[in-house]
């Protein structure tokens, strides 16, 4: 539904929700009824999204978000605090074949530290999680203390992180952090797929915090 249009359903100062139906279609033969809402409040943006089945066949369902966390500079000097305890390794297609531990190589962001020469486009998983039940990521710029925070709850398991190295655009100014449901790839894999029933509707939520340290 990247390039779908959806219609706003319901709009305050502070919230908007909008829906989206995605009928029967080659690569995706099911129905599913879709909510966004944006909310913002003290702390933050707070995004959650909501996938209802109205077909009547058991469908598959996965969901990512695909937000860029910036300080208005290159991401070599930001130091990255980040809860992946597990990294999946990928083949040259970017499709994963296996995982492994990230304690004692560069992918280890369990401790805060700059991000460097690290060329990141990884999905990550086995996320350390708070007492509240979140995960969370941190960007930070040492030389203003300012730090940037995105956190999914425990609908969302995996997380990838992107440096942005081959596109123009973007060219490690930034850091994508993108909640993710499932792993890539799990149509066939079956790795963190969600199978809904008829009628059966399931939940995620992800948000951002931003201050000064």
């Amino acid at each position: 539904v990247r390039w779908a249009s959806w219609t706003i359903a319901e709009r305050e100062d502070d919230r908007v929700a909008l829906e989206h139906t995605l009928r029967p279609q080659p690569g995706y033969p099911f129905s599913l009824e879709l909510r966004i809402e944006y909310a913002l409040d003290e702390r933050g943006l707070r995004v959650t999204t909501t996938a209802t089945n109205v077909g009547r066949e058991h469908c598959p369902y996965g969901s990512g978000m695909h937000p860029y966390l910036t300080h208005g500079t290159e991401v070599d000097s930001l130091l990255l605090r980040a809860p992946g305890r597990t990294v999946l390794r990928t083949d040259d297609r970017g499709i994963p074949v296996g995982s492994e531990t990230v304690e004692g190589t560069s992918y280890d962001f369990g401790k805060a530290k700059p991000i460097g020469a690290t060329k990141l486009d990884h999905a990550f998983t086995d996320l350390e999680r708070e007492e509240d039940g979140l995960a969370r990521v941190e960007l930070t710029d040492p030389e203003r203390g300012a730090t940037l925070s995105l956190w999914v709850d425990e609908s969302y398991p995996y997380l990838q992180l992107f440096t942005g190295d081959p596109l123009p655009d973007v060219a490690r100014g930034s850091l994508a952090v993108e909640p993710m449901t499932c792993a890539p790839n799990a149509f066939r894999t079956g790795e963190g797929l969600i199978v809904l029933a008829p009628e059966e509707s399931t939940a995620s939520t992800w948000g951002l915090e931003g201050g000064t340290t």
